[in-house]
């Protein structure tokens, strides 16, 4: 075979090999650790598809708590994070593992319980009035109990409120996200703390009611955090850049702006890239 020929045929056969195949296929890959509010609160669903038209990425989805999607982020195991628990990324970015934080949106926490709210929280103005009650009147209190965002300002209320729930019989932890903590509060008639859009999500089969809200510690922000190529160099890091830009785009930002509203009459997020995260929820 003629030198030339032998060198388009050998390239050829390396270009269909399976390892250059898993490269290509592993660089058009982006692998985004979430928090199960942006999941179940259907967000995701509209927002990636366009992104991966418009990009060519593909998102690989794995939707845990604030504090789990961290975790892989330590770990290599995630090239991008969309999580709303700002003290600890504040401590992921200071520690090396995470860089480029980007304020994506943010909504608010919210009490909810059942209609009767036999513990009589609805009357009080504060929520650490609330969480207080709860306690004192032995509530059944369902925490998520999984290091997630919520979870942490779960804890901060309580802390704030100079209590300390963990093995109280009224107290139960599920372990597990939003969506199925709002049903199993649902099931037991319970209270617990959930973000407003995935309580409006899944509103109609829970007969939850909000029972506390606006007030200012209730407040939950989102941030984008790039995972640090200098501790993970196969992160795929242009695809990471392409999905962050997306995310704080105009375009991104004027459907979170609208999404929810013609469902719910209100927009599950509020669009904030570019505003000063003091300033939210004034």
């Amino acid at each position: 075979m003629r030198p030339i020929l032998l060198f388009v045929f050998t390239m050829i056969v390396l270009l269909s090999a399976p390892g250059m195949n898993t490269v290509q296929a592993r660089q058009k890959n982006i692998i985004l650790a979430t928090t199960t509010s942006t999941q179940d609160s259907g967000l995701l669903d509209v927002l990636l598809p366009i992104f991966e038209k418009k990009t060519g990425y593909f998102v690989k989805t794995i939707a845990v708590g604030s504090g789990q999607a961290m975790a892989m982020g330590q770990k290599g195991e995630a090239d991008v994070l969309l999580v709303h628990s700002p003290e600890a990324e504040k401590k992921f970015i200071a520690e090396g593992y995470g860089i480029n934080r980007r304020l994506v949106m943010h909504n608010d926490y919210i009490i909810v319980g059942p209609s009767g709210d036999p513990v009589k929280i609805k009357a009080v103005k504060f929520t650490l009035e609330a969480f207080k009650k709860i306690a004192s009147e032995k509530g059944l209190f369902v925490s998520r109990g999984d290091n997630s965002g919520t979870h942490s300002k779960e804890r901060e209320i309580w802390k704030a409120a100079g209590i300390s729930p963990e093995g109280e019989k009224w107290y139960q932890q599920t372990g597990l996200g939003m969506g199925q903590t709002l049903n199993i509060t649902a099931e037991k008639k319970g209270y617990t703390l959930a973000d407003r859009g995935t309580y409006l999500a899944l509103k109609k089969n829970l007969g939850l009611d909000i029972l506390v809200e606006g007030d200012a510690i209730l407040l939950n922000i989102y941030h984008v955090i790039e995972v640090n190529p200098a501790k993970w160099p196969k992160a795929n890091t242009a695809g990471v850049k392409a999905f962050t830009d997306f995310m704080v785009s105009k375009e991104t930002q004027a459907i979170i702006k609208t999404f929810g509203v013609e469902k719910f009459g209100s927009p599950l997020f509020f669009p904030d890239a570019g505003k000063k995260e003091e300033k939210l929820g004034k």
